[in-house]
């Protein structure tokens, strides 16, 4: 049969000019041959027989070269027996036979031809089978990461790829008719392993388990095997195909990522901050347990809920819109950036929270995550503070008109006596009628009505300085924050022979303060310098207001002894005083002013003596304050 096949290849059917010289030469060939096997066998073969070689080499050529061929050798052997006849002369009979041999070679040329078609087929099919079958063999052997064996309906090996080779240890010649239970633990063997996967794998058509497999040298390793039920087409069990896999690194793995995930939790569980993790359509994929506590929910109340649950309007309409606008834009106005937020909780109560997002990508998705800190208690101990802060400050007001008292008193004193003096003579006048005192009545009831006013300003003054109130901010122009401190801090000052100097900017402008407090700060300072000021030679305070930029500086600066260098860098700290009587508050005070304000205070040396103390406010401008 091969060297059948191998004379069909050899001697291809007739295509183009190399292929036709091919086929007359064979059929030149055959005919010799035929015509030589006839005068051979001449006396064996009678007259009814004459052409039966000539048949056999129209078999020949129909077969090995194609009916072109077959054709060709049964009109060269017609003519060769015409002119060649065996007997010498061509009789009817010779013609009837001539005709017969004709058909019958038409006839054998077509079975031929049948025959070679149907062998085409099959070989073609089996050669298809069998480049299959080589590229099974291939693909199997070529699964080096997987063992591959196939089993019989008994469960011994059949096929063994390189695979399992390299996996188990074991050769091909090793393992063939061997039953699968040699792959199994003892212990397996023992309760039954390898029987119970083959009858799972018959009834089921399919059975996957994981668990120890041993090796040649008897190692062990963790693998996870497939083992399938192979059919034919009628449904009858031919035997299994079985794939193992080594699973005992990526088992490892999974085990850290599961001992990394719990200790994570763990943590988490322990951080005082909540934690939310949602994806990119805002579905809570994650709920700390810090969560659970702030907001009411359990974490399996939350998960798969929008995120929006746990937030109030306006937030819970616009954050769906907000999340799908940064994930087209990439637009990262929140992400790594603290702010302050409203929570609602599961009982409908609400809280101040303070927000940091994250974005992370996890498993192909974009997740973000949200860290929460409760401001419940720091806002509660905030607002607790400003109230205490503004007690401090009030209580510092009232003391500093205690220590003014006498000062106040005299300066009083004054204008109270101006008045009592103008209403007497204006009484004496009158009682005189023989003077004309109407213009002097006038003159002195004006003069004691200018008195009048004065004490009533420094008394308006000194109440609204005392009076107790929230904190309130207000535009206001510098001039009437610099008038009202002059007249309560510069009581007193002339008597002691201070100088006072006021020098406004122009224009002055305007500041957003509360005015009773920066009014406190500026009277501070300048009793401070009144109270610094030598008993003898000059005695000069200058106040002073410009604008740098977008910040008004205030300065109060004296001609005094000047500040201890080694007090200076405390001078602002509470509790730190450079009079002998003081508390060391009042400075303290002016600075938690300055700087809720937005301002900050300082204090320098005064050329050729003293100290200069300054400190800014933000400017309003004027479009701003009439707006």
């Amino acid at each position: 049969m091969k060297v059948a096949m191998r004379l069909r290849n050899l001697i291809s059917p007739l295509n183009g000019e190399r292929g036709w010289w091919t086929g007359i030469v064979l059929a030149v060939l055959a005919v010799a041959a035929a015509y030589v096997l006839r005068v051979i066998f001449n006396d064996v073969l009678d007259d009814g027989s004459p052409y039966i070689p000539f048949l056999l080499a129209v078999f020949f050529g129909a077969y090995f070269a194609g009916w072109r061929v077959g054709v060709l050798v049964a009109l060269l052997s017609a003519v060769l027996s015409f002119y060649f006849p065996w007997d010498n002369r061509f009789s009817t009979t010779d013609w009837n036979g001539l005709a017969l041999f004709l058909i019958a070679s038409a006839t054998l040329i077509y079975l031929t031809g049948l025959v070679s078609k149907r062998d085409r087929a099959v070989r073609a099919a089996t050669s298809r089978e069998f480049t299959l079958a080589r590229e099974l063999d291939l693909l199997i052997d070529s699964a080096v990461q997987h063992a591959i064996c196939l089993l019989d309906r008994e469960g011994k090996v059949v096929i063994w790829n390189a695979g399992a080779e390299r996996l188990f240890g074991w050769t091909e010649k090793e393992v063939i008719g061997q039953y699968h239970s040699l792959f199994f633990s003892n212990e397996d063997v023992t309760s039954g392993e390898p029987v119970q996967e083959l009858g799972e794998a018959r009834k089921r058509g399919q059975s996957t388990r994981r668990g120890w497999r041993v090796r040649k040298d008897g190692s062990r390793f963790l693998a996870e095997a497939v083992l399938s039920r192979i059919d034919d087409d009628r449904g009858r069990l031919l035997g299994f195909g079985k794939v193992v896999r080594d699973i005992t690194e990526e088992q490892t793995h999974s085990r850290e990522i599961e001992a990394r995930e719990m200790l994570m939790r763990s943590i988490l569980s322990t951080v005082p901050d909540a934690m939310i993790v949602i994806d990119e359509h805002g579905i809570i994929q994650s709920f700390s347990a810090a969560a659970e506590k702030l907001f009411g929910y359990e974490e399996d109340e939350v998960v798969g809920q929008n995120v929006s649950l746990l937030m109030c309007s306006p937030d819970r309409e616009e954050h769906d819109a907000y999340i799908k606008r940064y994930c087209s834009s990439h637009e990262k106005r929140v992400i790594g950036m603290a702010r302050r937020v409203i929570g609602l909780r599961k009982d409908g109560s609400t809280f101040p929270h303070e927000l940091t997002v994250g974005e992370a990508n996890g498993g192909g998705k974009r997740l973000f995550t949200g860290f929460l800190r409760d401001l419940t208690e720091r806002e509660a101990a905030e607002e607790q503070l400003q109230q205490l802060q503004a007690e401090l400050i009030h209580i510092s007001r009232v003391s500093a008109v205690g220590t003014m008292a006498s000062t106040l008193a005299h300066e009083l004193n004054q204008p109270l006596t101006a008045i009592a003096n103008y209403v007497q003579t204006s009484a004496a006048v009158l009682a005189d009628s023989q003077r004309n005192s109407d213009e002097l009545v006038r003159e002195a009831l004006e003069e004691a009505g200018r008195e009048a006013l004065r004490a009533g300003a420094i008394v308006q003054r000194l109440r609204e300085f005392v009076a107790r109130g929230d904190m309130e901010r207000k535009i206001e122009p510098v001039e009437n924050l610099v008038r009202d401190a002059c007249t309560l801090g510069t009581v007193g000052a002339r008597v002691k022979g201070v100088n006072f100097t006021v020098d406004l900017a122009e224009p002055a402008g305007h500041v957003l303060v509360d005015p009773v407090q920066v009014q406190q700060v500026l009277l501070n300072l300048i009793r401070n310098s009144v109270e610094a000021m030598p008993d003898e030679g000059e005695r000069r305070i200058d106040l002073s207001v410009q604008r740098d930029d977008d910040m008004m500086r205030f300065s109060v600066s004296d001609n005094g002894p000047g500040i201890d260098p080694n007090i200076a860098p405390l001078l602002f700290d509470a509790f730190v005083s450079t009079k002998s009587q003081g508390m060391g508050l009042g400075l303290s005070i002016c600075r938690t002013i300055v700087e809720a304000h937005g301002g900050r205070i300082w204090a320098e040396p005064r050329p050729g003596g003293g100290t200069a103390f300054h400190f800014t406010l933000p400017c309003i401008e004027k479009e701003e304050s009439h707006g």
